[in-house]
């Protein structure tokens, strides 16, 4: 099988939006959009016969862009992204579909996955990463829903990966960041969702740390049903600075929210009952000339100091800070059985620190000094939102042992690292 038909070069049309993610574009000497585990396998080939560097993309949201690459082979599995029904809950979903379409697809027939935030995130990237939507302390991670999974592999064999089937590339595929394979579609057991409570409520700015411990205790006793995300944002050109929590019930009792309402002064509110694949937006993105410093840590408890700890770092300017209330079905699952082992924190914490692109090194040392304040306490990261690809960055992302079993699936399954555009696991 030959690659022309669905390879775009330097100088066709479609080149310039080819080569381009969200946060970079690059010179790939081919971008190849195969519509077929066969053309998957083809393109690999190509990427081996010539030698070249391989890159994959699903929605390309990875903040180090990873999704495309300079003199090497971009695979974009965009066209593989049909949505279908397979009975009793169970979908299949292409692994080059974004969330925005799955989850409309999926509302039709009453039925939604934990998923991203945003409309354009890739379903591929982000049930590689593990996945931590609005659902996630009700129906778990992405990848807690996961059936099975259909995978390219570097030798271009098509095989499936399940409970009963290939049994360590499941596992490894499950929170192991892309190492493994081309995964060119995702069977996934949906729930039955159509409506939640969703919106906004915005606290006035008095006491930061006050804020934030109280909501991590009111969410550790809040019902599953209740997801919610603080945000502490910074003045942006007409934007003040503010806190604002972002809530997403599953359940029609809005008194959950009550206990929200009373860790601060509410300045403004806007919750409403939203069609869940309706409450999805599009990724914000930094202004031009601007670089976010990106970090994220996961916490088992946010304790007092640690709240001063944020409040200090969110004091200093120019940085949003995300607190992202985790536990309920989340902390359920057994570390072991999947790659993604950090299972016990009760909060993802997410900051991006906004540095001018031409500004001296010093100031991003400086704003990457601020974040190690709290990263330094946390028990691990999060793959879909780390913005660095440092070793100590990398080896936080799982426990010794969990590497060191990703590690046997990698050379197992590529041993010559050819999957090493990514947050690398060496074989």
């Amino acid at each position: 099988m030959t690659i022309d038909h669905f390879a775009i070069r330097p100088g066709d049309a479609d080149y310039d939006t080819a080569r381009a993610t969200i946060t970079r574009t690059a010179e790939p000497t081919v971008v190849l959009r195969p519509t077929s585990p066969a053309e998957v396998a083809a393109s690999i080939r190509h990427a081996r016969d010539e030698g070249l560097p391989l890159a994959v993309r699903s929605g390309g949201h990875n903040a180090l862009g990873f999704g495309t690459i300079d003199d090497g082979v971009v695979i974009d599995v965009s066209r593989l992204d049909q949505v279908e029904l397979l009975g009793d809950g169970r979908v299949r979903i292409g692994a080059g579909a974004t969330w925005g379409p799955a989850a409309a697809a999926l509302a039709q027939h009453g039925l939604a996955i934990t998923a991203g935030d945003t409309i354009s995130v890739g379903v591929g990237g982000l049930t590689q990463s593990g996945g931590i939507g609005w659902m996630v302390r009700k129906h778990g991670m992405t990848i807690d829903s996961l059936l099975a999974a259909e995978v390219v592999t570097a030798a271009g064999d098509v095989v499936r990966a399940s409970t009963t089937e290939n049994a360590d590339l499941f596992w490894a595929l499950r929170g192991g960041a892309g190492n493994f394979g081309v995964v060119t579609a995702f069977e996934f057991q949906a729930q039955p969702v159509t409506t939640v409570q969703f919106g906004t409520i915005s606290f006035a700015l008095d006491d930061v740390a006050q804020l934030v411990s109280r909501w991590a205790q009111v969410m550790r006793s809040a019902p599953e049903e209740l997801s919610a995300t603080l945000a502490l944002t910074p003045g942006l050109g007409d934007f003040p600075a503010g806190a604002t929590l972002f809530v997403c019930l599953a359940s029609d009792d809005t008194a959950a929210l009550e206990p929200l309402r009373a860790i601060g002064p509410v300045v403004a509110e806007s919750v409403s009952e939203r069609a869940y694949a309706e409450i999805l937006e599009e990724a914000p993105h930094a202004p031009d000339g601007i670089l976010p410093v990106i970090g994220n840590t996961l916490l088992t408890t946010l304790d007092e100091p640690l709240a001063e700890a944020i409040a200090e770092a969110y004091a200093v300017g120019g940085r949003v800070i995300f607190l992202r209330g985790l536990g309920g079905a989340f902390g359920r699952v057994d570390p072991a059985d999947t790659a993604f082992a950090h299972r016990a924190a009760e909060v993802l914490v997410v900051s991006a620190a906004f540095v001018p692109v031409d500004a001296p090194q010093e100031q991003f040392d400086a704003a990457r000094a601020v974040w190690r304040t709290i990263a330094d306490r946390g028990i691990g990261s999060y793959s879909g939102f780390l913005g660095t690809n440092s070793d100590e960055d990398v080896a936080a992302l799982w426990p010794a042992e969990t590497l060191e079993r990703l590690r046997e699936a990698k050379r197992a399954w590529d041993p010559d690292n050819l999957f090493r555009r990514n947050f690398n696991i060496a074989p």
